[in-house]
């Protein structure tokens, strides 16, 4: 069986300036923090997300892409 094509691009949106950046997600991790490229923000999930990517791009990371849920706890 064939595993989901998994969509590796997102791009994020700063919820401060509005900047976009399209970026590379961790294919098996989550990514928790994301420096704004315009205005240097710290970005971290929003409560109930897992990651920036979830929070802020136009595409899930790609454990949730993958169906796993929670996708990165840390007890396993």
């Amino acid at each position: 069986m064939h595993e989901k094509n998994i969509n590796q691009t997102s791009t994020i949106t700063c919820p401060m300036c509005g900047y976009r950046h399209k970026e590379t997600m961790p294919i098996n991790a989550c990514q928790w923090f994301y420096e704004c490229k315009k205005c240097s923000e710290l970005l971290s999930p929003r409560k109930g997300d897992c990651c920036v990517f979830c929070s802020y791009g136009t595409v899930p990371c790609p454990p949730i892409q993958q169906g796993r849920k929670p996708c990165c706890s840390s007890s396993k």
